[in-house]
């Protein structure tokens, strides 16, 4: 046997071994779990919503799971009810669990605040409902129009007089905001008892 075959040889081996114990392993162990009550999939919106999330990066500023007592201040700070649970991510493909905390936890952001007009302007400028919000805004999510141009199908953002437009113009959402509102509305964690059933 060659040199060069025992080294290719050697290489599969390793490369073989880390995929079935990194990947193979943990995919099948995880597609036996059962979603928690109260998670749907995706519709085609939040789905929409969910990539611009990913896109957009918030995965790096805000994470999406509720640590249980013991691990964490997370349900004392209000970020959750409960702990978050596996069956809570099972329509997720690339979870958006996240590491840092420089934004709150969102895994319940929509149990905590639920407003279509709050979360809007908060993507418009974050300033403007959360005063010394260190997250940036998102105006290309947004259009500037005259009053007299808003089409009834429009979604007009209400915003503080201080980021406001000038007189006779509003804020408009285009659909990537609603898109993402959609999405975060799904992060709401059903109350469970601490064995995964529905109360």
């Amino acid at each position: 046997m060659t040199r060069s075959l025992l080294i290719f040889l050697g290489a599969f081996a390793a490369i073989s071994m880390s995929y079935t114990a990194l990947a193979l392993i943990p995919s099948l162990q995880l597609s036996t779990i059962e979603p928690t009550p109260g998670t749907a999939d995706y519709t085609f919106e939040e789905q929409r919503g969910r990539d611009i999330y990913v896109r957009d990066g918030c995965l790096y500023c805000h994470s999406q799971q509720v640590r249980p007592e013991g691990f964490g201040a997370d349900i004392r700070r209000g970020w959750g009810s409960r702990p978050s649970f596996p069956g809570d991510y099972v329509y997720d493909d690339t979870h958006q669990l996240g590491s840092m905390r420089t934004g709150p936890d969102l895994h319940d952001i929509a149990s905590r605040q639920p407003s279509r007009d709050w979360h809007l302007a908060h993507l418009y400028q974050p300033r403007s409902v959360s005063p010394g919000s260190v997250m940036p805004a998102y105006p290309y999510m947004f259009e500037v129009k005259s009053r007299s141009n808003v089409l009834p199908s429009d979604v007009t953002v209400p915003i503080n007089p201080e980021y406001a437009p000038p007189e006779g113009k509003v804020v408009v959402a285009k659909d990537e905001a609603i898109y993402l509102y959609e999405y975060l509305m799904t992060l709401e964690l059903q109350p469970l008892n601490e064995d995964g059933a529905s109360q």
